[in-house]
């Protein structure tokens, strides 16, 4: 063992036959492999120290120029890491031990030494070194882990004062190690409950009496030295003797600020819409229930109050979804501003809201509520320099009459609001129970409708337009009809709104479009003489960005020639989106389309936008041409029309014509062209042909009358 460990050995001794004897000593213990050198002073030990990797040291105490400790502590500085055996000629128990203090590891008495003790002693030193450098290193390596991990680490002796802390730790308690140490524990790691302020129980008498690792109760705060409080979680765990016997403790804890912050924030982001922060469905829905259990013990009333903007849409397709984004925001705010504290004001999303008003003593006390928020929403919303205008349309249920629950309250509040809307909009309608009816009709109409174009069920019927000073056709209005299996025909009129809403006016506007173009070609190529074929373009068409595409497509793939098609958009749709409308029919009338202007004076017209408008024709609405008989005061609006188109070079069309009357008025002011149950109604396109052919025989009478 000794020459597997000792190969190079050091001694420092002045004395010769000390030295030898020595020599003498390791070469009989079979150490005649192990290379000695010998220093005769302290100075000369040092350069050999600098200069080889010794195993060990054998250090005479009485050097020529080191006496004592003071020989132990240069050959220390001169080779930290080289075990030391000292040798002394006095019997002194003393200067043994403080030489062993000073990092000696055994001690020789000059006199006393036997070769197997000094084997022995030489080997004990070693195997002690490398233990100790093994225990440095561990040592060493435990400290570094500890500072470097992100949880704070306290331990404690038996008696709970602190032996160590960590760098972790020193930053939340705000003690420094060399501070803490000796301290209790209850001093440096004070702990209290967040909700009550009292001082937990000590964690560190908890694990050691329990014998077992434990943690703080929930909701605790660690109080720094400073004042400052932080929420935080651990673990306590004893730590235990070689025999089992708890010796102290050793706390894990951490800062979860951020943790708790984040967990508050996942809650709350669960629970609200993360646009305008208002509370969503699922928060909704729990506070109408507790609403409702609330009003069923007290006899009180509950209000939901359904909320769809009207004119939104328009906002966000033309100034974009930020401006939209922040305009929702300013009408959120409008509403909770309406409401008390007690209340709550919640975006479904898009464009809806849904306001719970509790504790409510009468329905009259919901309708107040929705007219203050009718005037709120109407009132300008400035956002991004741009003064915005929207209306609301509101529905209104209440407890119990109108629902039991969350779900029920809200369905028939949503029903309540598009009754609302049909009334004119910007109003408010509390529910009746007529009103689902209607909502199953429509959901009715909505899923025969997503089956009526792959089933073949629409059809197109053409009405003529009658040339006034001819009385030749000039062409026909494509007007589509639905003739459901079970139902029969379904009037447009309530078809129609319905494919609207869900979006399936797109599917079938287009099939409207080839089939009125295929048929325009038909008749064209048989020699008939048609002349423009008319189709109304719904503004869901008009505002998808591919409608161009679709228009030009179409006519490419049924060979119509684009001036026998004349597109036909209501005067709202042009106006809502002035500038980019114009765009799009500048194009359509580059390839030769032609444009009417369909139920003109119907929506809210600007002449100065309408004059830069490429379009061809204004069919006035059947509404007015109602007036000439019926109010005959109002039927200025017809002759005003008339003029208009005239001075704006522009073909006059009146719509629903169905009296002689009616016809003689339109001609005295030398309207262009008429269309109506009095020359035609719509048919189908076999009769439609026979009209082309023979004409349509009251025109001619009432041109030659």
């Amino acid at each position: 063992m000794i020459r597997k460990t000792l190969k190079l050995l050091l001694l420092v001794e002045d004395n010769p036959g000390d030295a030898r004897l020595l020599r003498e000593m390791l070469n009989e213990a079979g150490a005649y492999k192990t290379e000695i050198k010998q220093a005769e002073s302290m100075s000369e030990a040092e350069r050999y120290l600098a200069q080889e990797p010794f195993n060990i040291v054998l250090l005479d105490l009485g050097l020529p120029d080191a006496q004592g400790l003071g020989a132990v502590r240069r050959a220390r500085a001169a080779a930290p890491r080289v075990p030391i055996v000292v040798l002394t000629g006095l019997d002194d128990e003393t200067l043994a031990t403080r030489a062993l203090q000073e990092g000696a590891q055994d001690y020789l008495i000059k006199g006393q030494i036997e070769t197997r003790g000094l084997v022995r002693a030489l080997r004990y030193a070693i195997e002690r070194k490398t233990m100790e450098e093994a225990l440095f290193v561990v040592k060493e390596r435990a400290q570094v882990t500890l500072n470097c991990i992100g949880d704070a680490v306290v331990c404690t002796d038996i008696t709970g004062n602190i032996t160590f802390i960590n760098l972790v730790a020193e930053k939340m308690t705000g003690w420094r190690s060399e501070e803490a140490a000796g301290h209790a524990m209850g001093e440096v790691f004070k702990i209290l409950d967040a909700e009550s302020r009292e001082t937990t129980p000590n964690p560190m008498d908890m694990a050691v009496g329990l014998n077992r690792t434990v943690h703080l109760p929930a909701n605790c705060i660690l109080v720094r030295r400073d004042g400052l409080e932080i929420p935080i979680e651990d673990s306590v765990a004893p730590i235990h003797d070689r025999e089992g016997k708890a010796t102290g403790a050793v706390i894990v804890f951490r800062d979860v600020s951020t943790a708790r912050a984040m967990a508050a924030e996942m809650v709350h982001s669960a629970q609200h819409d993360f646009l305008t922060g208002l509370p969503n469905r699922m928060l909704l829905n729990d506070r109408v229930n507790q609403a409702i259990a609330y009003a069923g013990r007290h006899a009180k009333k509950v209000a939901v109050l359904f909320l769809d903007l009207d004119g939104f849409k328009h906002i966000n397709d033309s100034l974009g979804h930020p401006i939209g984004d922040k305009l929702l925001q300013s009408i959120a705010k409008c509403l909770v501003g309406c409401v008390r504290s007690s209340d709550t004001v919640s975006r479904q999303g898009g464009d809806e809201f849904v306001v719970l008003l509790s504790e409510t003593e009468h329905p009259e006390d919901a309708a107040i509520t929705a007219r203050r928020m009718l005037q709120a929403v109407a009132e300008a919303h400035s956002v991004d320099q741009h003064d915005l205008h929207v209306t609301t349309s509101i529905g209104v249920s209440v407890y119990p009459d109108d629902g039991l629950d969350a779900e029920a309250l809200i369905k028939n509040a949503d029903t309540a609001m598009y009754q609302a809307k049909e009334n004119g909009r910007q109003s408010y309608q509390f529910f009746k129970p007529a009103m689902n009816v209607r909502a199953v009709e429509r959901q009715s109409i909505e899923e025969s409708l997503r089956r009526a174009v792959e089933r073949k069920e629409f059809s197109l019927h053409y009405q003529p337009k009658i040339k006034l000073g001819s009385g030749k056709i000039t062409g026909a209005e494509a007007l589509l009809r639905w003739t459901h299996p079970t139902r029969g025909p379904v009037s447009p009129a309530t078809f129609i709104p319905v494919a609207e809403d869900c979006g399936l006016i797109l599917p079938i506007g287009q099939w409207v479009l080839r089939e009125a173009c295929k048929q325009a070609r038909a008749w064209l190529d048989a020699g008939l003489p048609l002349g423009t074929m008319a189709v109304n373009i719904s503004p869901m068409e008009f505002r998808e960005g591919d409608f161009l595409e679709g228009v030009f497509a179409t006519l490419e793939d049924t060979g119509l020639d684009p001036k026998n098609l004349e597109l036909e958009l209501t005067e709202s749709v042009l106006m809502k989106r002035a500038e980019s409308a114009a765009s799009v029919l500048k194009s359509l009338r580059d390839r030769g389309i032609q444009i009417a202007v369909d139920d003109f004076g119907t929506g809210y017209s600007s002449l100065s936008y309408l004059r830069k408008f490429p379009i061809d024709a204004l069919k006035i609405d059947q509404s007015f041409v109602r007036q000439i008989t019926s109010t005959p005061d109002d039927a200025s609006i017809v002759t005003a029309v008339i003029s208009m188109g005239r001075s704006m070079k522009l073909r006059v069309v009146a719509e629903g014509v169905e009296t002689q009357e009616e016809l003689a008025f339109l001609q005295a002011r030398q309207c262009d062209e008429a269309q109506g149950y009095y020359f035609s109604r719509p048919v189908l396109p076999q009769k439609f042909a026979m009209l082309l052919e023979t004409g349509v025989p009251e025109a001619v009478a009432v041109v030659h009358r």
